[in-house]
């Protein structure tokens, strides 16, 4: 996703958010600066929203979407519980990430960036025939599914593109990370695009398939230069979009 996107993107202006996300904003704030860890149960949602200074409505909805990201458990009977992982200390650290904080986004995609551009170095250097089909067909996916502004399609075709990518380099913890970075970016476009699409689908098309192409050459360094640059472009969209939410509510 290219300057130009970003130009286009600039002059679509920001959108309305609803209510109920910075209601979940807050939400998650207040988990942290309480230091609640995964397995404790909050307030119901009439207590939270008094808590928080918002409507009962609004936190119900916040709760849901919070829930459905996979940050709250909600049980019925029971109530409202940050959402439980193993107790490893990372993964309780990691409970706390903010979806919508620039630091926070910006380290996710700096591990990112460590992360992916190893997978397309070794993926340069061990794809099999097979696995370089698969990441060509993928990535052909993804600019078709873009140019056509079919947003589910490209986000489809996009995991797809860096699952290949990942099982290419024939590393399981890779693959592993992969998958987790995704899911934590994935909350942050559930909070900051709600469906909203931040640049051209067809500019990140065009750049896994020179992703693709690099790794079928067997160019490890191409691969990763190129790899490195798709990542560059979606956290200038990632800051950007938090920059003007932040101008918006100043």
């Amino acid at each position: 996703m290219g300057d130009s996107a970003e130009r286009q993107d600039d002059n679509q202006g920001e959108r309305y958010r609803p209510g109920y996300e910075l209601v979940a904003e807050r939400l998650l704030q207040h988990i942290a600066e309480q230091n609640l860890r995964p397995g404790d149960r909050l307030p119901t949602e009439q207590g939270l929203a008094e808590l928080l200074g918002t409507t009962r409505n609004q936190m119900r909805e916040a709760v849901k979407v919070l829930a459905a990201i996979g940050r709250l458990n909600v049980r019925r009977g029971a109530g409202i519980f940050v959402a439980a992982s193993d107790k490893t200390a990372a993964d309780e650290e990691l409970a706390h990430f903010q979806p919508t904080d620039m630091a926070h986004v910006s380290m996710l995609l700096d591990f990112r960036r460590l992360v992916e551009t190893e997978t397309a170095r070794r993926a340069a250097s061990l794809a099999t025939p097979i696995q370089v089909r698969k990441l060509r067909e993928t990535a052909a996916e993804s600019l078709r599914t873009g140019a056509a502004m079919d947003v589910q399609g490209f986000a489809e075709a996009d995991k797809h593109f860096h699952d290949a990518v990942a099982i290419a380099a024939d590393n399981i913890f890779l693959q592993a990370n992969v998958v987790n970075v995704r899911r934590f970016a994935a909350q942050t476009d559930t909070l900051l695009f709600h469906g909203d699409v931040p640049g051209s689908l067809e500019v990140a098309g065009r750049q896994h398939l020179a992703i693709a192409e690099a790794i079928a050459d067997g160019d490890p360094d191409r691969a990763v230069q190129l790899m490195a640059a798709h990542i560059d472009t979606t956290q200038r969209q990632f800051e950007r979009k938090i920059r003007n939410r932040m101008f918006k509510l100043d």
